[in-house]
Parts: structure tokens; C-alpha cells; sequence
């Protein structure tokens, strides 16, 4: 989403965050293919941009949305297809999309033609794929396609290998290189070639074309709830649709108690009768518009949030401009940012905002990452396999499954395993497997799982509740602990075990304000030049990591002075006291605490930041290490304002170097100011 002619627009996400909104939009060259169905006249439509790999179709999938779905399905399949499709209905389409779910499909009893070799190719509907993707059917090719590898593993369709990528190491499955193989006409090709041949064929058997697709569809606007801004139009007795008169804007929605659908599948708002009809036989629109309407511009709003007259007056959004910074998660790279682009970018050429770009800078920050904790079950023998026993089975032979980390003993280790109990809480949890064996290694007691960083998500079973952990740690060491994890664009894996670190430098902060006995130790002695050394130092990193986003080098900084303090044993209020109003924005509830003990008066996060005074970082002194023909013999130090002159000489009488140099040449003193020092001698 870069560019636009905006010189200010800085995207931290990005080329990867660019790459997701390009696949969204999903500009694809391709074929159009038809497919003709064994014993009818009909022919299935598919768009693929890999034709290079339809050789190794072995099945085809419909979405079970798909109109010849009806048609197609077998006499003795039509109860089995009906349950299917009651089940997709209850689906939303995200939850369709997700890559973690569990795969689903139901076969329809019939056969297409492949429309190279002639081979019947059974034909599934499976809820992965979508009516509104492509033309809603494909050729299912499970040696090239994960999903459709998952798939196939699933019900048992045969898998057929077309790609030899041998040689080309560290490939991945659906990475464009190799040599084809079983592929009929384009064995020994290279895969480019081999796209170039096949399209070729398609023209000359005129049995489709090429073909450019675009994924991104229109987005659906009216929506049959009652959360959402509603529509300011009217219908008049006949039924034509009218706006609302604007001196009756804004349409409010009215108060509601039941909020599920009214009968046939209208709005929860088709109830409000009082509300839904006008005098003169008008009635209101009952449906509202979707979430992102209102959050694809409500940035603006808060630039003249009080104008009756206009979203924002022009004034305001000369002042303001775009928003200086947007901070989200990149699974905002598809939604919201994307889309308040768009719709920023049509109020810009309806001349209604002065910038092109909604956003001046862009910071994505990481998603705290979950370990997924599974368990192996042997396909064939219908057994759960320890994990030490996967390369004795292969990982073909098995399926993983996730399991509840609650039941999981030392949670993502590499010693992660399931106790007699957890395995007693798994077949409770899922009783299809409460018969099922659990095999354990030769003199072992544990069944052990298998680990693996991943996403946090309700399907994967692992995501931590942090209530439980500010429960036990409080919410200023939770707060803290995320910031500390790592850089705030990364991805990080939670560990519980870090978290300990922290609630120790936070009851060592704390313990600088009191003595051994627990009792207020704060004192108003004037600090040391080393103590203001250390605050400003601190001040210093925090002024400028804060400006770059920078929290969890903040927190190192914090830790670093509070042991630096710790050491010197101070307690003076002139150091203690900036402190506490510097860590007020990493911890705030102790900060809060601490200022009040300390006698501040109102809230410590309404203060002004310490002020950094550059001049108690002055050093007076500097430790030179000091080398005798390179290698080093001593240390000393010497006045910071020495000149190179003055060290030549005093570095001679360092009573340490004396043996180095004991009669010996002096061919060269090299002094590297504020460095080292080298004395080559003869």
C-alpha cells in the first residue's frame, strides 16, 4: 500500500505487508479451462494459474455454493450432500479460510473428464473452496497445493508427483521450479516452459483460454444485522428506494432487546415495527452497513468531532492532514488499512481531503506468538505415537493433533509431554478418541508431544488467558514482559519462564526506595556525580528508544540503572524521583504508587518528562587499555580533556608497564583517543 504520490508516507511493514496486499488483490495469469462431466452434456468452468500442473489433477472440488452442485450430485449421495451443505451454511467465510482448520468435503457421486488425458476425475464439493474465488471449482492437484494435499490425505485420493525439484534445494511445494514428470506431453519441460507449452495446447484444442483473474471482489455492503450504521434510505408505498431528507440525518438505530433475525431472514431491525414504518405506507431500510464503513473513515471524524455541518470542516483537515501514525497488526494489511485507503483515496478525488494518503507512517507490531502442542496418531493402526517414535513410523504414515496445552506437562519444551492425567483430560475432551491406544517408547512413562511455535489461535489450543498471568504477576510486569519480549515489528514466542525477569527487576526497583527492613529509606541528600551519571544515561536511552519505538531496549535500560544503583546503594530523591516519572509509561501502576509515597501530588503520568542534562554524562576520566607490540599488558586511566602528547608521556610512568618496557627501544607510542594505547618497542 505504498506509494500515492505522498512523500511523508513511511511503510515499516514493508515488503511483506506490500506482498499480502498484492495476494489479496490477487492479480493472477492464468487459463480458463472446461472440464466436461462423464454422461451429460454440462462442462465445469475452472481458472488456473499453475495449467503447468493439471496433469496431476486427480480429483476435482466444487464450492458447495456452486450451481451445477445440485445437478450433479448422485441419487444415492443427496442425503450425504444435504447434511454437508447445512453444515457450510453455519460457516462464515473467514472461519472457510482458515488455514488451520479442520479439512471437510463431501463427494457428489460424479465424474469429469480431464481435459488432457480423458480420465474420470471424481468430482467433491469442499468448503475451502469458495463460490466467489476464481469461478468456485478446481482441478485439484494434491502434489502441488497444500490444501489440496490436505485434502486428498484426508479421504484418500491419490496423490500423483509432476514436479521433480531435485535439484533445486531447500524448493518449497508450490515454488515454480523443477522438471516436469508424469505429465503426459510436458514430461522433461521446466516449469516455465512447461506453462508456456500447456497454454499453448489449451489454444490448440480449443478447450479454453488464457486468462488475467483479479481475487479482490466488491465488498459486501448491506448486511442483515443490527450493529451497524443504518442506511439513510426510505421506500416509498410502491417500493422505489429515497434518501432521507438530510435535515432528518442522522438515522439513529433504535434500542433493540432480542437481537437475532426476524422471520424470513430480515434484519433484527424488520421487528422494530414502530421504528420500520412511516406514515403514508413509507418504510425504513432494515438492513445496516458492514464494520468497515465506519472505520474505513472514522479517523477523520476525530479531526472536528463536534462539526454538525460536515464529517470534518476543511479547516480541520488542512490542519490535521493524514494521521501521522497507524499502528496495528499486519492482519490489518487486508482490512482496515487496506480499504480506508480506498476509501480515502475516493474522498481525495472528490476533492474532500487535502492528502492522497490516509496514513503518514506505518509501524506493524508483532503478534505474540503460542506453542502448539500436538500428539501423532497412526493412520493405519488407529494408535497415538509418542513423538521420540515419529522417525521410526515417518510422518507420512501419521496425522497430528493438537492438544489442549492445559493438559501438557512442561509446555513448550523440548521435555513437552502428556502424564497419565493429561492423557485421561484428552479423552475427555475428545471422546471420538476415548478407546484409542496411546503407545509409549520402550521404558518410558510419559508420552511425549511434539512443539512448535505458531499463532496464538482457539483451534491451534493455545492460547493463554492474561488475566490468569496478571493474576499471578500483576499488570505492570505483564505490560512490561510483552515490551521486553523483543522488537516491536517482530513476532515473538511467549515463554513464561522470561517473565520471572521481570517481576525481579520490579521488586528490585521497588526495593530502591526502602531499606533491609522494609522501611522508606528515600532520602534528600545532594547525588553523587556517578549516581546523575547513571539517571541521565537512562534518561538519555529512554528519550530516544521511546522515539523509535525502541520498548524493549527501554526496559534493558531501566534494569541496567536499577542494578547500577543498587550497587552504590542510593536512595536520594533527586535520582529516584525522575525515575519513577520515566518508568511511569512502561509501569504505570507502580509509578503511580511510588510518586504519591514520594509526595507527588496529582497523577505521576500528568508530569513533565526528566529533562536530560548532557553535561553529567561527561566523562572525566577514561580506562585505557595499554598494549606492549600489540598485546595488551595493563589498564590506566587518564584525564578525558588529555591530549595525545600529555598520554605519550604519562602512559611511560604507568607503574604497571614498567617491565614491558624496561630496557628496551621505545619505537612508537600509537594512541587512539579515548580507545587504547600501544607502545611498540625494540
Amino acid at each position: 500500500a505504498a506509494g500515492g504520490g505522498n512523500d511523508r508516507v513511511q511503510w515499516a511493514g514493508g515488503d511483506g505487508m506490500k506482498t499480502r496486499q498484492r495476494n489479496w488483490c490477487g492479480r493472477g495469469e492464468g487459463a480458463q479451462l472446461f472440464c466436461e462431466v462423464e454422461n451429460s452434456s454440462g462442462k465445469i468452468e475452472i481458472y488456473t494459474t499453475r495449467p503447468d500442473t493439471s496433469c496431476g489433477a486427480t480429483y476435482m472440488v466444487l464450492a458447495p455454493e456452486h450451481e451445477l452442485v445440485e445437478g450433479l450430485t448422485a441419487e444415492d449421495q443427496k442425503e450425504a450432500v444435504a447434511a454437508y451443505l447445512e453444515y457450510v451454511r453455519s460457516r462464515s467465510e473467514r472461519e472457510r479460510m482458515a488455514e488451520t482448520k479442520e479439512v471437510t468435503g463431501c463427494f457428489l457421486g460424479s465424474y469429469a473428464l480431464h481435459p488432457f488425458t480423458g480420465e474420470r476425475l471424481p468430482v467433491w464439493i469442499g468448503e475451502y473452496v469458495l463460490k466467489d474465488y476464481g469461478t468456485g471449482a478446481i482441478m485439484a492437484v494434491p502434489a502441488d497445493d497444500e490444501r489440496d494435499r490436505r485434502f486428498a490425505e484426508k479421504f484418500g485420493l491419490p496423490i500423483v508427483e509432476i514436479i521433480d525439484k531435485s535439484m533445486y534445494p531447500g524448493a518449497g511445494l508450490e515454488d515454480k521450479v523443477g522438471k516436469m514428470i508424469h505429465s503426459d506431453f510436458l514430461n522433461g519441460l521446466e516449469v516455465e516452459e512447461a506453462i508456456a507449452a500447456v497454454l499453448e495446447r489449451i489454444g490448440e484444442m480449443n478447450i479454453g483460454r488464457r486468462q488475467v483473474n483479479y481475487k479482490l471482489r466488491d465488498a459486501i455492503f448491506s448486511r442483515q444485522r443490527y450493529w451497524g450504521e443504518p442506511f439513510p434510505i426510505v421506500y416509498d408505498p410502491e417500493g422505489v428506494a429515497h434518501p432521507v431528507p438530510e435535515e432528518e440525518l442522522p438515522v439513529k438505530l433504535p434500542a433493540l432487546d432480542d437481537f437475532k433475525p426476524a422471520s424470513g431472514g430480515q434484519s433484527p431491525l424488520a421487528r422494530k415495527t414502530d421504528w420500520v414504518n412511516l406514515p403514508g405506507g413509507w418504510t425504513r431500510e432494515t438492513d445496516t452497513m458492514p464494520g468497515f464503513a465506519g472505520s474505513s473513515w472514522y479517523y477523520l471524524r476525530y479531526m472536528d468531532p463536534h462539526n454538525q455541518e460536515a464529517f470534518a470542516s476543511r479547516e480541520a483537515l488542512q490542519y490535521w492532514k493524514e494521521v501521522d501514525l497507524y499502528v496495528g497488526g499486519t492482519e490489518h494489511a487486508v482490512g482496515h488499512l487496506l480499504y480506508a485507503r480506498f476509501w480515502h483515496k475516493f474522498l481525495y478525488d472528490q476533492g474532500l481531503v487535502p492528502t492522497v494518503e490516509p496514513f503518514g507512517k506505518l509501524i506493524n507490531q508483532g503478534m505474540i506468538q503460542g506453542t502448539i502442542e500436538s500428539i501423532f496418531l497412526h493412520k493405519a493402526k488407529g494408535q497415538f505415537i509418542s513423538a521420540e517414535l515419529v522417525e521410526e513410523y515417518g510422518r507420512e504414515a501419521l496425522a497430528e493433533i493438537p492438544v489442549l496445552i492445559d493438559y501438557v506437562s512442561e509446555y513448550g519444551t523440548a521435555s513437552s509431554h502428556l502424564t497419565p492425567e493429561g492423557i485421561d483430560q484428552f479423552k475427555k475432551w475428545r471422546p471420538e478418541y476415548a478407546e484409542t491406544e496411546f503407545v509409549f517408547p520402550e521404558g518410558k512413562g510419559r508420552f511425549l508431544t511434539h512443539s512448535e511455535v505458531g499463532k496464538m489461535s482457539k483451534s491451534k489450543f493455545n492460547v493463554i488467558n492474561p488475566d490468569d498471568v496478571v493474576e499471578q504477576y500483576g499488570s505492570d510486569c505483564f505490560r512490561m514482559y510483552e515490551m521486553f519480549l523483543g522488537p516491536i515489528e517482530q513476532a515473538k514466542p511467549w515463554d513464561t519462564k522470561g517473565i520471572d525477569g521481570v517481576s525481579k527487576f520490579l521488586r528490585k526497583f521497588w526495593g530502591l526506595f526502602f531499606d533491609a527492613e522494609g522501611h522508606w529509606a528515600v532520602e534528600d541528600a545532594e547525588a553523587s556525580a556517578e549516581e546523575l551519571k547513571i539517571l541521565h544515561t537512562l534518561i538519555k536511552k529512554v528519550i530516544e528508544d521511546i522515539e523509535r519505538f525502541s520498548f524493549n531496549t527501554c526496559v534493558s535500560a531501566f534494569m541496567i540503572a536499577t542494578n547500577d544503583l543498587k550497587k552504590l546503594g542510593t536512595a536520594k530523591r533527586s535520582v529516584l524521583e525522575p525515575m519513577v516519572i520515566a518508568i511511569a509509561p512502561f509501569a504505570p501502576h507502580l509509578a503511580e504508587e511510588l510518586w504519591h509515597r514520594l509526595g507527588g501530588t496529582g497523577s505521576v503520568h500528568l508530569q513533565s518528562f526528566p529533562e536530560l542534562k548532557e553535561e553529567y554524562l561527561v566523562e572525566s576520566a577514561i580506562e585505557y587499555p595499554i598494549s606492549v607490540n600489540g598485546k595488551k599488558r595493563a589498564t590506566a586511566q587518564f584525564a578525558a580533556e588529555a591530549s595525545v602528547e600529555e598520554l605519550k608521556k604519562e602512559v611511560l610512568a604507568v607503574s604497571d608497564i614498567q617491565k614491558w618496557i624496561e630496557g628496551k627501544d621505545i619505537r612508537k607510542i600509537i594512541v587512539v583517543p579515548q580507545r587504547m594505547i600501544n607502545i611498540v618497542v625494540g
